[in-house]
């Protein structure tokens, strides 16, 4: 980031509104109007080298009045030698801040004084400025110090004078070390009281990680401060200027005149100015916590605000001069970059041993003859992957666990919920709380990670409660206390930082980012996995169906033709069926039939009642209803648990050139008979009874009809005239129209045109279909 760009968040408050506890995290503190008076600031036209703005306390430190300096050259207001050497120091090339601070001798009522030049520069945008993406003029602003006494050492050798220091940072072997060298050199090099490094957690409440102190002072190492103690807006001034002193909390702001820059008619932007005044809340916190001068650094990584080196100095004003600040700068520089590379080191070796085991994991979920809850289960498992209390997981209609059980029934009821929340992975540390209604014990289910799968398959993590006791540094609930301020009352910090204790409850140990990525992986590898079985579990239902599904008998004295078109799923099986067989008595047989269900697990329901209704009703002189009332009690009997409708019927030569049809439904279609002139009408004269598994024993009755020689009778399932936009009678109608048109062609042409009238490309649902032409008859042996 460049020293001119700046992003000011909308909704602040107008400069000059009043602060108080209540809208301090509003407060524009990048528009101050004012800066701290150890040194004085100007902004500089560069064009012209003409002094803009002063801040009012300029004649205390080069003795020339604020007023006095608007509108002159810089060199009439700090010399020509020291302007001389600001101008050179503005017109070389790069970023000013990186060749601060200009080391000038003013000439003071006579006496030179050494100076401290920090320049930077401010785009300059006017109040409403409609063309925000343009290049904006800049004003260069030279803020002024004191040198007081001897420069402790020149700018350019910082580095060396914290050379020890970076290479004890270098050898340090934790992050604990690297927090306590860095505390001791900048409390060294900076001679402040107590110097702490402060860490942030995912919210910004902050830890003292470490400290280093006199030895009177009481210590705040392991403290916890809230997040707003550090409101937003000034944790983003943190990420752009890394240090910010105040060596005198009671200080008096020097207000920058003319309050508003010429150019702009706006406040000047004081972002990454080092004098910039502070909210006066942030003093008033100072000084309840008993601090006179403090100091911060900022800690970053990956550009946002990780922590800070916070200086505190309680004996008085303290203001170590520029180049000490800017070597603790660069302390905390190094010590941010050992943070990211130790992090860094950590999270590679972690990262490295979950894909060494996601890889072991994938290759063995494809081995498709083990089975795959015994694959996560083995070694390495998935508490390797993600380390947890327990885990659970229910895939192809098995479930597992390993670890702390769970209570029967609660890991179902998690995954249901989770599968509700609609993403791939579904982490939290917090479950009593975020779902109390699943009732989950917080000492085994506190904290869950869940991968819900398709058909109510799922992989379960879960984690026990992790019961914290947080030091704070006062009562953090209790952040405010109301102070009467002339006739109204205001909010101002605490004032108590004693050691304050809460004890976290419902809170687990928190999922990480990157372990919720990296079981976003597993689940892609198990989709594929799953999907792998269930092709070939389909291959071989595929294989069961087409041997199941056979050509009908040739008979001389019918035309019979059959197909079956599954619906437009993934999974090419489901459980609609059909069936024609030859009885020994010369009779024929026509089964069509419908499993409750679809894909493998309707298809074996299917084979089982196919294969037993043949045996019942093969060479068996019972009619229809007495063989589909059989069925049921075999179904009851065997436990077979399925549900299906069947229309059974029974084809018989009258002797007169006609045919006998004899048939029961069990809750199925009626068949549709076209006869030879061409009128179609529905077999209805019988009742459709319940469906086979939902009540054995109850009554089944059969119907009968005659058939001309030359009819056409057509047995199907609902998926050739049921639509989601059209009702069944229309269906069955068309169905009707379809065969009258087609009642000339062969019965193969007539499947084949029905099903391109009725259900031309993907079907909805599966499609059995039947059709038979009576023809010449023989007649039927009698027993």
């Amino acid at each position: 980031m460049s020293d001119v760009d700046l992003d000011v968040d909308a909704g602040l408050l107008p400069p000059g509104t009043p602060i108080d506890l209540d809208n301090c995290a509003r407060e524009p503190i990048h528009v101050p109007g004012s800066v701290q008076p150890r040194g004085v600031l100007l902004t500089v036209d560069e064009a012209g080298q003409v002094v803009s703005q002063a801040s009012r306390n300029l004649a205390d430190l080069i003795g020339v009045e604020w007023a006095e300096a608007l509108g002159r050259p810089l060199a009439e207001v700090i010399g020509v030698p020291a302007a001389a050497a600001v101008a050179r120091s503005a017109s070389a090339f790069g970023d000013l801040r990186d060749r601060n601070p200009v080391e000038l001798i003013l000439d003071v009522d006579g006496d030179p004084v050494p100076m401290d030049a920090i320049l930077h520069r401010v785009a300059l945008r006017a109040d409403g400025d409609a063309t925000p993406d343009l290049p904006a003029t800049t004003t260069l602003v030279v803020e002024l110090e004191p040198a007081r006494g001897p420069r402790p050492f020149s700018f350019p050798n910082t580095y060396q004078a914290i050379r020890g220091t970076v290479g004890e940072l270098n050898r340090a072997s934790s992050l604990q070390e690297l927090y306590d060298i860095t505390a001791q050199a900048v409390r060294s090099l900076t001679g402040f009281d107590r110097v702490m490094v402060y860490r942030y957690d995912a919210d910004y409440n902050g830890e003292v990680v470490a400290e280093a102190k006199t030895p009177e002072l009481n210590s705040f190492l392991g403290l916890h401060y809230p997040a707003s103690d550090i409101p937003a807006q000034a944790r983003a001034l943190y990420e752009k200027n890394w240090v910010r002193l105040i060596s005198d909390v009671d200080y008096r702001p020097a207000p920058i005149e003319p309050a508003d820059h010429p150019a702009t008619g706006a406040p000047l932007d004081l972002t990454y100015s080092t004098l910039r005044s502070v909210s006066p809340i942030h003093v008033e916190y100072l000084h309840n916590m008993g601090v006179r001068a403090s100091m911060s650094i900022s800690l970053l990584r990956d550009d946002e605000l990780w922590g800070l080196i916070a200086c505190h100095h309680y004996a008085g004003p303290h203001a170590p001069p520029f180049a000490t600040r800017a070597a603790a700068e660069f302390l905390g520089s190094t010590l941010s970059l050992r943070l990211v590379d130790r992090a860094s080191e950590d999270e590679v070796h972690r990262a490295l041993q979950v894909r060494s085991t996601l890889a072991w994991l994938t290759a063995a979920a494809l081995d498709e003859d083990r089975e795959l809850t015994d694959t996560l289960f083995g070694s390495p498992s998935l508490l390797d992957l993600l380390p947890a209390d327990g885990v659970t997981v229910c895939l192809q209609g098995r479930s597992a666990a390993r670890g702390a059980p769970l209570p029967d029934g609660l890991a179902a009821s998690i995954a249901a919920w989770a599968a509700d929340q609609g993403d791939d992975v579904v982490a939290t540390d917090s479950l009593p709380v975020v779902a109390p209604e699943l009732g989950a014990p917080a000492d085994v289910a506190c904290g869950v990670l869940v991968v819900p799968l398709p058909e109510g398959q799922y992989l379960l993590w879960h984690r026990a409660e992790t019961e914290r006791h947080i030091d704070w540094g006062g009562d953090p609930h209790n952040k405010a206390i109301a102070e009467r301020e002339g006739d109204g009352i205001r909010l101002s910090p605490r004032k108590s930082f004693e050691r304050w204790r809460e004890t976290v409850r419902n809170r687990s140990e928190a999922w990480t980012p990157e372990q919720v990525d990296e079981i976003g992986e597993l689940r892609s590898h198990l989709l594929e996995a799953l999907y792998a079985r269930q092709r070939s579990i389909v291959r071989a239902a595929e294989t069961l169906q087409r041997s199941l599904l056979t050509e009908p008998p040739v008979r001389p004295d019918l035309e019979v033709a059959v197909r079956y078109v599954p619906a437009a799923r993934e999974a090419q099986v489901g459980g609609d069926w059909y069936d024609v067989f030859s009885q020994p008595d010369g009779s024929t047989v026509l089964v069509i039939g419908d499993v409750v269900g679809h894909d493998t697990a309707a298809a074996a329901d299917m084979a089982q009642l196919r294969g037993l209704l043949r045996g019942i009703a093969y060479d068996n002189p019972d009619g229809p209803a007495r063989v589909l009332s059989r069925l049921d009690a075999a179904i009851e009997g065997l436990g077979l648990g399925a549900l299906a409708t069947v229309l059974l019927a029974r084809l018989v030569p009258t002797g007169d050139g006609g045919v006998t049809v004899t048939w029961s439904s069990a809750g199925h279609l009626p068949p549709v008979v076209v006869g030879p002139e061409g009128a179609a009408r529905t077999l209805s004269g019988g009742r459709a009874d319940l469906l086979l598994g939902v009540s054995p024993g109850a009554g089944r009755t059969d119907s009968e009809a005659v058939l001309a020689t030359g009819s056409t009778l057509v047995l199907y399932t609902d998926g050739l005239v049921e639509r989601r936009d059209q009702l069944f009678d229309t269906g069955v109608a068309r169905l009707g129209a379809a065969l009258a048109e087609l009642r000339a062609a062969p019965v193969d042409e007539v499947c084949d045109g029905v099903l391109a009238r009725l259900a031309p490309g993907a079907t909805e649902d599966d499609v059995a279909l039947v059709v038979v032409r009576l023809g010449p008859v023989s007649p039927v042996r009698v027993r």
